[in-house]
């Protein structure tokens, strides 16, 4: 059965000084998740939020929070964000060590799994995690900022997801997030993107529900 394609507005590209504003934009949109990007000005070049912003956002909302840790050892910050309120961590694969440990520390603590590769990264590191993830997400852009073109060749990453999915039976989401609008979005989904992660499309659109649309592909 085909899954549903999800869309998660992130609120990297939205008013910090009004966030209640943005995620009552978000719900207006009909859109299914919130995604949250936490850099730390190391692993990429900006700083955004810690776990009390998510801590905060939290009560305002049941839409899943999708936590995308841009930082330098996820691991020591992984439980603050779960006991904040993340439904789906995610942290990158070039920023741990012991990726699979993490993994398991994050849904012990009952979240769910996520793992992303930045642009320079081969696919195929992520063979020995694919059992056990919960998400995997695919970055289309260098992160750290909003804005940016969508990197065609990333979406052969999503292809070689779809049919390791589909030939071993794992069950992981398969995330996008980079570029993403209604001029992409078809690509995206024919590459087999179950979630699709906007920031600039989405808060910058002057019918947000209707972006929404667009890039589902209703």
């Amino acid at each position: 059965m085909k899954r549903k394609t999800l869309y998660a507005p992130s609120l990297l590209s939205a008013d910090f000084s009004n966030l209640h504003d943005a995620v009552e934009r978000i719900h207006a949109s009909e859109a299914d998740w919130i995604h949250l990007d936490v850099m730390d000005g190391r692993f990429v070049p900006n700083i955004t939020f810690g776990p009390k912003v998510v801590a905060d956002l939290r009560p305002l909302s049941t839409l899943p929070l999708d936590v995308h840790l841009m930082i330098t050892e996820p691991e020591r910050y992984a439980e603050e964000f779960i006991s904040a309120g993340a439904d789906y961590l995610t942290f990158h694969l070039e920023a741990t060590v012991h990726a699979h440990r993490l993994v398991q520390k994050i849904k012990e603590r009952g979240a769910k799994a996520g793992v992303s590769i930045v642009p320079s990264t081969p696919v195929w590191m992520l063979e020995e995690l694919m059992p056990e993830l919960d998400l995997i997400l695919i970055m289309t852009v260098n992160p750290g900022f909003g804005g940016q073109s969508l990197i065609p060749r990333c979406l052969e990453k999503v292809r070689y997801l779809k049919q390791a999915a589909q030939r071993d039976s794992h069950d992981y989401l398969i995330a996008v997030d980079g570029g993403v609008n209604r001029n992409t979005a078809d690509a995206v989904r024919r590459a087999g993107a179950d979630v699709l992660i906007s920031g600039s499309a989405f808060f910058k659109a002057s019918d947000p529900r209707e972006e929404v649309r667009r890039v589902r592909g209703y």
